[in-house]
């Protein structure tokens, strides 16, 4: 009896704990509006359209080419991906629900990449994370060294074409995205485009394929969703002056933060990036 208690008094303290653990972790979270939400609808609304124009230029070189049992498989699958990106985005009720949409376009972008190889002859690209500066660039092909104004050089995944603008000196093709009245890079939003993001990169956090200072973010606590689970429909302040730094100081282990000192959360500037 006695040793009964004994396990029931550990039971409810450790239940205790638990609550207060959580607790102190929502209290932490940033809280997103419903115009955040509104926001990175948008965003993913602007990469669905995109990609589906995308698939019908690409439909006609489909229909004019040779076309073999593998191509067509790539070819589905990459039309598959952008219905389930349109159904997701139909179902966005909270910011979370964004990373589905993205992370459909991710997958379809590398089908198209597919297709592409097979009807030019290459071999299949390599499945590597999307282009840093514009993941709806598709899957990117080296890893290069980049600094913005003032910021410190990172390693970060970039596309072909993006490698040769940076390769000539010029300015990298950026995806911006809706904030306040205008648009800014998507890094600098704030982190309302977490979710969006992380549909983009997340499923690269275990393989290696990630940069040190992306992978730690994707270790890092808020990445896993749970950052938006304080969305508060009545409206309050997020992001403030951007908020955070990009990169900190991050390492393959994880360790460190994330996209700024709150992890992804802080996903609202560059800072020492």
């Amino acid at each position: 009896m006695e040793l009964l208690l004994v396990f029931l008094f550990l039971a409810v303290i450790w239940m205790a704990l638990g609550g207060a653990r959580r607790l102190s972790s929502t209290r932490s979270r940033p809280q997103l509006s419903a115009a955040d939400l509104d926001a990175a609808r948008r965003a993913a609304e602007e990469d669905v359209t995109r990609f589906g124009e995308e698939l019908q230029r690409l439909d006609l070189d489909v229909k004019m080419g040779s076309v073999d049992e593998a191509m067509l498989q790539d070819w589905q699958r990459a039309l598959d991906s952008y219905e389930a990106a349109n159904r997701a985005l139909e179902m966005v009720q909270q910011p979370d629900d964004v990373r589905h949409v993205t992370s459909a376009l991710e997958d379809g972008r590398y089908a198209v990449a597919c297709v592409r190889a097979r009807r030019e002859g290459k071999p299949l690209p390599q499945r590597r994370p999307p282009c840093f500066f514009n993941p709806s660039h598709g899957p990117s092909m080296v890893d290069v060294d980049w600094s913005p104004p003032g910021g410190q050089p990172r390693r970060i995944p970039v596309c072909g074409a993006d490698a040769d603008r940076l390769a000539q000196g010029a300015e990298p093709d950026v995806r911006t995205v809706p904030m306040g009245a205008g648009r800014v890079p998507y890094w600098q939003a704030g982190p309302a485009y977490s979710p969006w993001a992380m549909g983009y990169f997340s499923a690269y956090a275990m393989g290696g394929l990630l940069p040190g200072f992306l992978l730690g973010s994707l270790l890092s606590s808020s990445w896993d969703g749970g950052m938006v689970d304080g969305f508060d429909t009545g409206g309050s302040d997020v992001g403030g002056d951007g908020g955070g730094d990009f990169g900190g100081d991050l390492d393959a282990s994880g360790g460190g933060g994330g996209f700024g000192d709150g992890g992804f959360g802080d996903f609202g500037g560059f800072g020492d990036f």
